[in-house]
């Protein structure tokens, strides 16, 4: 029994050491722009701004284009987003943003925001209406998530407690079960 339950702990804790790809940040996105008319089109911009040091597009922005004139199509609009860092200086680095699920009017880019600190974010449109562009300032911060193997290590006090009281349950029921007197001949040494 307790062999069962040690094997199925290690094959826990194996799993949960696995390097897995993590989809979810430490908040929602909010916008920096709400439905600003610029040029032709009224632009809208969210953002999750996580930093890295890694060098990965931690910056996660959502482009939302839609024409002034609602008659107009957003075929073959694509948007741009910069960022600029304002707290000291830097390379400014932007990233192509593409249509979410083939529509040009939710675009989304992921930016390399190399360190915590405020940033100039600059938004360019460009399609058959026009060009147009926009632009905010933005707080960038590293995700407050903690790795997988910390979440192992602050998991492992819960564990062994866990394993410690069910090896107590498990030794207090065996030397509290009642013995079981043999079924084959009485063991007085008769025939």
């Amino acid at each position: 029994m307790i062999g069962r339950m040690a094997a199925a702990l290690l094959r826990c804790l194996a799993l949960a050491a696995l390097p897995l790809p993590v989809y979810a940040h430490s908040g929602p996105p909010y916008p920096v722009v709400s439905d600003r008319a610029a040029g032709p089109y009224s632009i809208s911009l969210w953002t999750d701004p996580d930093t890295t040091d890694n060098g990965a597009a931690g910056g996660q922005f959502w482009v939302m284009i839609a024409p002034l004139n609602r008659e107009a199509t957003l075929a073959g609009t694509h948007a741009t987003v910069r960022a600029t860092p304002l707290d000291r200086a830097g390379d400014a680095r932007s990233a192509a943003a593409a249509p979410v699920r083939g529509d040009p009017s939710t675009q989304f880019a992921a930016v390399v925001l190399d360190h915590e600190g405020r940033f100039r974010i600059d938004v360019t449109v460009d399609g058959p209406l026009g060009r147009a562009a926009v632009d905010a300032a933005v707080d960038a911060t590293y995700d407050l998530r903690p790795p997988p193997l910390m979440i192992l290590v602050y998991l492992m006090p819960f564990l062994l407690v866990g394993l410690l009281w069910t090896t107590v349950l498990v030794r207090r029921r065996r030397a509290a079960r009642p013995e079981i007197p043999s079924r084959g001949r009485p063991a007085t040494g008769e025939p």
